[in-house]
């Protein structure tokens, strides 16, 4: 993806703001920009059924939000919804990113565990930008073999950790943006040196490797119909429908359903 420079740091607040950003806060920001670069419209905050309204998406700092301000509000969603429900309705930007992440871990010829965790490695980033990894993981634990949780929780830490045995290289854009090397925080190394140490390191660093080419404009939209059967075999859908399976992470499903519910 060619990233125009001045234009993402405007996105952000200038020069001025990246100053005060973290490393870890200036890579999250430039993968939120890349993603939603690719041009999926994401529906916009509404009473009810929307985002976080009323803030600027430029604005880098705090915790993350639910949904960024769009044009169309959400649509409704099915009384007991799929993760293709959710691909469908709540996911927006993120899913076109993680659609060809997945797509190229299939040209590839990764495993098929491999391929889901691609499927669904990022689209926490819709629900919570900062350490989207960690969210991902928690999110889809329930309903998942426990590597893939592993992989979409360790790509995070990963990213920015070149390893020569799978061609995967310090990605050159983050130097390009900003002019200086990642330096991770401290969570962020450490949890990279437990991962690099761990049975399931290549789970993750797959990952990796087949998200770093995910950012094509020029790509064919890809449906994710297309990864029906994959998610019938490496996902575990509650008959209750997802958010009202009284699963552990069952209110983070809800919260991407009704964002803007007052109680």
């Amino acid at each position: 993806m060619n990233i125009e420079r001045r234009k993402f740091l405007a996105s952000i607040g200038g020069a001025g703001a990246v100053a005060a950003l973290s490393h870890e806060d200036r890579a999250e920001a430039l993968e939120h920009y890349m993603t939603r670069q690719l041009g999926r419209t994401v529906p916009a905050a509404q009473p009810g059924r929307g985002g976080q309204a009323g803030q600027d998406e430029r604005s880098p700092r705090g915790t993350g939000r639910l949904f960024t301000p769009q044009p169309e509000p959400w649509g409704p969603m099915p009384e007991r919804p799929t993760l293709i429900d959710f691909f469908n309705h709540r996911f927006g930007a993120t899913a076109r990113h993680v659609l060809q992440s997945a797509t190229h871990a299939v040209e590839t010829g990764q495993p098929e565990r491999t391929v889901f965790a691609c499927l669904i490695h990022d689209v926490t980033q819709g629900l919570m930008r900062v350490d989207h990894g960690y969210w991902g993981a928690q999110l889809f634990a329930p309903y998942v073999d426990e590597r893939v949780s592993w992989a979409v929780k360790y790509h995070q830490p990963l990213r920015f950790f070149p390893d020569e045995s799978v061609g995967y290289e310090y990605p050159e854009m983050y130097n390009r943006i900003y002019g200086v090397d990642y330096e991770p925080d401290e969570y962020i190394k450490a949890d990279h040196e437990f991962a690099r140490n761990h049975r399931y390191y290549m789970e993750a660093r797959l990952v990796t490797v087949n998200d770093q080419y995910a950012f094509d404009e020029n790509a064919r939209e890809i449906e994710i119909e297309e990864f029906t059967d994959v998610i019938g075999r490496q996902f575990r859908q509650p008959r209750e429908g997802l958010g009202f399976d009284n699963s552990p992470v069952a209110h983070m499903w809800r919260s991407m359903m009704f964002p803007d519910n007052p109680l």
